[in-house]
């Protein structure tokens, strides 16, 4: 964000995943002019094998140098074992077999770390989406400046459709600007003279002039970026599953091997139990069984950003919501329509939506909307006026008419009208017919039609045992939605920093799921165990997330988590299928009756097993929601 000076270092994963990628590059380089010089050109031994001494070399001896790292750390994986073949590979001068572990231990790697190379890019994203140049106001005219130039108490102009630069207050004109991103909150919110406004909201139709309150580096998107960097350094670090289990498979090979040589004395039975020991179950039928994972996942709308999520997901017990745009649709509603002094609904219907044809206010379309819907005739407006804070009025049929707010009420003391109004619960309106209440109109922003079955089948179906809402919206609206889908536990009001703090939280006591949509839920949803963006509202939030649900649909997350939990068994029979199979060889090789060669075609065999069970995650036999 140059405007902002952000500066970051490259993440060790991104250079590590860098050096991976040259290693196996070089490495597929060496092989094939390996086998180019020995089959068709049929050159000396001498020259053939140059280019494997090169690749062993270089990306044998690195990779070594970093699993031996980890073995004084006492960090045993089952990439120890791959390390464990190159050196007696070479020992041994089976050149070719050692190049063919590099690849595949270098290429493993490198697609791992692929997935850990988002922060640069989340950063540059959030930069991209804030304009570089601020409109000061000067007399009449607005001169660009730089955005890091702006002053507190710079009066700039916010044109149509433009998003705003920094904090302030407007001054000047009256419009509506869309804060969801940053707030939660659903609606277009109004805004005349007065009224706060927050940096990366995105302006309506209409010009506004700001007074900046804060510098750019201190308002409010500007925050969020750094709420954004801590919380991707703080995000738990996921174990993978292959890790976990060659933590046990590598030092019982390594043991078996160790023993088979100092019982026989021949250093060929530890090179025989080697070779079969190789974790071909894990180093390929893991990533196999994850790539199909990834693969259905896309065909569903899910595109899968981190692969070891899909590792991970089913281990979660809890599952955090952000409010608007997941368990909601995001768009005010018309939910109650209450009557006074005789008035019918169409009647009341019929006044508000003629008056809110001709208003940019955000209720305006709910209004006409359920006008529309039950086919009510519109009046005749004589006149029309809308003060600024005040609502609307007009004369309709020769009638007055004021459509107001709570607000309204209070300053203009009408205590009669205000005793008859029901406690406030969400967004409101009023409308007064020749000064009587005639209507309270009352919104909400609904539910999903399938939130309530979705919750409820968590549990029982995904044993996620622990579920909230974490929303920037105020308690009255978050309650409400909490009631009307059953979900106990509820945090309304919160900031993005907030959002982060409680994440953090519920990471130190369990493993935690996030969904949410907003710029606002970025940071949330990158320190969570597993983040899953909803829907495409915002290229932040895709790019903070884990995966991203593109058709905004309750069910597709209800599929991802089927996908995942039946991932994960299909790669758990693969591998320690595969495993087991390998330890019964290297038991018969400690006891010499497997030569190296036939050890080798034996974890073929048994490779090519564990590659077929594993594809079959790509082609699910029944449907994949239960709810």
């Amino acid at each position: 964000m140059a405007h902002l000076k952000w500066t970051r270092r490259q993440p060790n994963a991104s250079r590590r995943c860098s050096q991976e990628m040259v290693i196996a590059l070089i490495t597929s380089l060496g092989i094939a002019v390996h086998l180019i010089l020995r089959l068709i050109f049929q050159v000396s031994e001498f020259y053939y094998e140059l280019p494997l001494y090169l690749v062993l070399a270089v990306g044998g001896t690195l990779l070594v140098v970093q699993l031996t790292i980890h073995l004084i750390r006492f960090e045993f994986s089952s990439d120890l074992i791959a390390g464990v073949s190159i050196v007696t590979a070479v020992l041994l001068e089976q050149y070719l077999v050692g190049a063919i572990v590099v690849l595949m231990l270098s290429g493993g790697q490198a697609l791992e770390l692929f997935a850990l190379r988002r922060a640069s890019s989340l950063l540059n994203a959030l930069a991209k989406r804030m304009p570089s140049v601020a409109h000061k106001k000067e007399g009449e005219k607005a001169i660009d400046i730089p955005i890091d130039q702006v002053k507190i108490d710079d009066r700039l102009v916010v044109y149509p459709h433009e998003i705003c630069p920094v904090d302030g207050l407007v001054v000047e004109e009256h419009g509506v600007m869309d804060e969801s991103y940053l707030t939660g909150e659903p609606f277009l919110v109004s805004k005349t003279p007065g009224s706060s406004v927050f940096s990366g909201a995105v302006n309506g139709d209409s010009m506004l002039v700001v007074r900046a309150t804060k510098k750019a580096k201190d308002s409010r998107y500007a925050k969020i970026m750094e709420v954004m960097l801590e919380s991707e350094q703080h995000k738990p670090k996921i174990r993978r599953l292959g890790d976990r289990l060659g933590a046990y498979y590598t030092p019982l090979a390594l043991v078996l091997a160790g023993v088979a040589w100092l019982m026989s004395g021949e250093a060929i039975r530890f090179l025989a139990v080697m070779v079969i020991a190789t974790p071909c179950p894990l180093l390929l039928a893991i990533p196999v069984a994850v790539i199909g994972g990834i693969s259905l996942s896309a065909k569903r709308g899910i595109i899968v950003k981190n692969a070891a999520v899909l590792e991970l997901i089913s281990e979660c017990r809890t599952m955090i919501f952000d409010k608007t745009g997941t368990l909601t649709y995001g768009r005010p509603v018309l939910t109650s329509v209450t009557c006074y002094n005789h008035f019918s609904q169409n009647e009341v219907l019929a006044f508000a939506a003629t008056l809110e044809k001709y208003s940019k206010h955000p209720l305006s379309a709910p209004i006409i909307e359920e006008a529309a819907k039950q086919n009510i005739s519109l009046g005749q407006v004589l006149a029309i006026h809308e003060k600024l804070g005040e609502g609307l009025s007009g004369r309709i049929d020769h009638r007055q008419i004021d459509l107001v707010g709570r607000s309204h009420l209070v300053k203009e003391k009408k205590d009669h009208i205000l005793s008859q109004l029901p406690e406030k619960v969400g967004l409101e309106c009023v409308l007064l017919v020749d000064n009587q209440l005639a209507a309270y109109f009352s919104f909400h922003d609904t539910p999903r039609k399938d939130s309530r079955a979705f919750i409820a089948h968590l549990e029982p179906k995904h044993h996620i045992d622990r579920m909230m809402i974490i929303s920037g919206d105020r308690e009255a609206e978050v309650r409400y939605l909490a009631e009307q889908i059953g979900i106990q536990e509820i945090y309304a009001g919160q900031t993005p920093e907030q959002k982060v703090h409680i994440v953090e939280e519920e990471n130190r006591r369990d493993q935690v799921i996030y969904l949410g949509d907003g710029i606002n839920d970025a940071p949330a949803l990158a320190a969570s165990t597993v983040g899953i963006a909803f829907g495409q509202n915002s290229d932040i939030t895709m790019e903070a997330a884990d995966a991203v649900i593109l058709d905004s649909s309750l069910e597709r997350v209800d599929e991802f988590l089927h996908i995942s939990k039946r991932m994960r068994q299909i790669a758990l029979q693969s591998a320690i299928g595969g495993m087991a199979l390998s330890f019964l060889g290297m038991l018969v090789a400690a006891f010499g009756y497997l030569p190296p060669l036939v050890g080798a075609v034996s974890q073929e065999v048994i490779d090519v097993l564990v590659i077929l069970n594993a594809l079959r995650v790509a082609f699910p036999q029944k449907r994949l929601i239960d709810y």
